[in-house]
């Protein structure tokens, strides 16, 4: 915890970024719950609880050749205000929605603002390594990763307890007061950065990145690799568990929230430990071990008291794989190509959650159990060891810090 604090006493930009990224995340999941418990009460399918999921994702995906071009051009900070503007029209908006006649308003708002989300994701990631490097870099990786994770606990806990208590449109209103004080909060924020791509013309530039990542395989790979961290994206998995198993003895909302919140304890908990254990020789390990805690969870799933104890696990090494695997990556793109690179790899990343959303709405729709199908997402880790060993003997890998 010591190098986390000295690091933000040091950085007063990152430090202030990080109280954004806080209040801002912690919106992004605090109606999360609100949404889910809604779709539940509407009585739809999985499908549709797979589609709204996909959602969060889809926008990052289909965005990520303009939004890369934009963030190496115009200044962080006019982006940040604007997305968090739209965040906050369409989380009131969401107020509207109140039965399934209403669901095609439902997937607007909720593929909008998880675009804005995304893009604000993004502007903040390809700045970070224009702060900062090295050791330093990983570090705030490594806050980034623990903020999203408590935002996720907290969001997911708390919005539980509110739609529970007080009801759904309660917990959009409440929201949507998150991000106008983040907004207020980046108004504040100042700091100096020049564009290096001004004056550049967009097609150039997406040109220019294209070309870049194609003759440089090493960033290839490591796109790749940070991708796999997508199939941990077991939103709709966690929502069609509680509704299956676990409906009888608790309501749904504080379900799903519980779930979550089990989760991200691991994920907070995990890179304190971590962090200044995990190198690239021992990364290869880390897949494995995830690997085992997701097939470990799919055994317990039906006992609601034991899914959460192994909900915990499956959170502990994930933080870790992502902020390591995004360093690793920072670590080896050129300056110039930061925002465009990290916007494509956002894009692979988004598309594999979206996929695995999906996957999980057309395997229980097709009458997959749920503990076979967190079997086979768990398996992908294990593969993913495998590549990450053919990486390292085909390339050099920089060492961080």
């Amino acid at each position: 915890m010591k190098r986390y604090w000295t690091l933000l006493q040091n950085e007063p930009v990152l430090k202030r970024l990080s109280i954004i990224q806080l209040i801002a995340y912690f919106g992004a999941w605090f109606s999360n719950v609100a949404i889910y418990t809604l779709l539940i009460q509407m009585q739809v399918d999985a499908t549709i609880i797979a589609l709204v999921a996909a959602l969060h994702f889809l926008p990052g995906v289909l965005q990520a050749p303009l939004s890369g071009v934009i963030i190496d051009r115009i200044h962080p900070k006019k982006l940040m205000i604007l997305l968090t503007l739209i965040e906050i029209g369409c989380t009131l908006l969401l107020l509207l929605v109140s039965n399934r006649e209403m669901l095609w308003l439902l997937y607007i708002l909720v593929f909008v603002r998880m675009g804005a989300s995304s893009f604000h994701f993004t502007v903040e990631m390809s700045l970070l390594p224009r702060i900062l490097e090295g050791k330093s870099l990983q570090v705030a990786n490594e806050i980034h990763s623990i903020i999203w994770s408590l935002s996720y606990t907290l969001g997911m806990a708390l919005s539980g307890i509110v739609v529970y208590w007080v009801g759904i449109r309660a917990a959009f209103v409440l929201d949507a007061g998150l991000f106008v004080f983040a907004l207020l909060l980046l108004k504040g924020l100042m700091f100096d950065l020049k564009s290096e791509n001004a004056d550049s013309r967009f097609i150039i530039m997406m040109r220019e990145a294209y070309c870049y990542i194609r003759t440089n395989k090493v960033v290839l790979h490591l796109m790749l690799l940070h991708a796999v961290l997508g199939f941990t994206a077991f939103d709709a998995l966690i929502a069609l568990s509680v509704q299956h198993y676990y409906a009888n003895i608790i309501a749904i909302s504080l379900g799903i929230g519980l779930l979550n919140a089990s989760r991200a304890v691991g994920l907070v908990i995990g890179p304190m430990v971590l962090g200044n254990w995990v190198n690239n020789k021992r990364l290869g390990w880390l897949f494995i071990i995830e690997s085992i805690t997701i097939g470990l969870w799919g055994m317990v799933m039906e006992n609601f008291y034991l899914s959460l104890i192994a909900s915990v696990l499956v959170g502990f090494v994930t933080t870790t794989l992502w902020s390591y695997t995004y360093t690793l990556l920072q670590h080896h793109i050129r300056s110039e190509f930061y925002g465009r690179v990290v916007a494509y790899n956002d894009m692979i990343f988004l598309g594999v959650g979206a996929f695995t959303s999906l996957l999980i709405g057309y395997l229980a729709k097709n009458t997959i159990s749920l503990e076979t199908i967190t079997f086979i997402l768990g398996s992908f880790f294990t593969l993913c060891a495998l590549y990450y060993g053919w990486i390292r003997r085909h390339y050099c890998l920089k060492e961080i810090g």
